[in-house]
């Protein structure tokens, strides 16, 4: 029996990818080159920046999916997404299975709750090239009705260096890749300062810090890693911020951070 990489339909993307001259076309064959090789729900192309608000170069979801999953999420929520921050920064995998990327209460989060957990995701793995300076993208394959098991979880890493060079391929015939930095009072830089600021006046740098690491789902003890702190020191921060707040659950700060942005 012949595999996935040896089928008609993978044959036939590759060749469409290496035909083709725009970055839609070649978009569209990396995601036929996906569904040749593994059974997933919906692939998502996107380009994270540092400097502005992610784009969608390619998606396969529905027209209610898009609005859900990809309108709102380009409107702010994608600061608290730790894809996001894994591709924005310095240290970063070729490819990754998202669940292994994630903090330890990130599915315990609002945000999680709130975005994540309406795709009905599975599982999800993620391809990531950096193409400039500031921009990196990100190929999403998603699966809602299992995960994804060991050999299919090896054929996505066997086939890196091809989606990887097509990623790169797309980027160069994108007009993103030729387009200058918008001006300091761009969107992602407004809520950017919202987000680091949150709290600001009421809160102390510390309890900040804090703040953002439990809207990205960290635990307390999580917390207090990255802060080389003392757990006990987290919970009585953590008390006085959601004091200062006037809340009392991880739902109402997300809320608050919400109406925020």
């Amino acid at each position: 029996m012949k595999s996935r990489l040896e089928s008609a339909d993978w044959l036939t993307a590759i060749a469409r990818l290496v035909a083709s001259s725009d970055a839609t076309s070649a978009a569209g064959a990396l995601a036929d080159a996906i569904d040749a090789a593994v059974e997933h729900e919906g692939t998502c192309l996107l380009a994270f920046h540092r400097d502005a608000p992610p784009e969608v170069f390619h998606h396969t979801l529905e027209p209610a999916g898009r609005r859900h999953y990809v309108d709102r999420y380009v409107a702010g929520p994608y600061l608290l997404d730790p894809l996001y921050q894994l591709a924005v920064g310095d240290q970063k995998p070729g490819v990754c299975r998202f669940r292994d990327q994630s903090p330890d209460r990130f599915r315990s989060s609002e945000y999680y709750r709130q975005y994540c957990e309406r795709t009905h995701l599975k599982d999800e793995m993620d391809f990531i090239v950096d193409v400039s300076a500031n921009s990196t993208l990100v190929l999403v394959v998603g699966r809602r009705t299992r995960r994804f098991t060991k050999a299919e979880l090896e054929r996505l890493v066997l086939v890196e260096p091809l989606v990887h060079a097509a990623m790169r391929t797309i980027w160069q015939r994108s007009s993103a890749s030729s387009r200058r930095q918008e001006p300091g009072g761009s969107l992602h830089q407004r809520l950017t300062r919202c987000f680091e600021n949150f709290g600001d006046g009421l809160l102390t740098e510390r309890e900040r810090q804090i703040t953002q690491l439990l809207l990205r789902g960290h635990s307390t003890k999580s917390v207090a890693r990255e802060l080389g702190i003392a757990p006990g020191t987290v919970m009585v921060h953590k008390r006085n911020l959601f004091a200062k707040l006037d809340i009392t659950s991880q739902y109402e700060l997300f809320s608050r951070f919400i109406d925020a942005l």
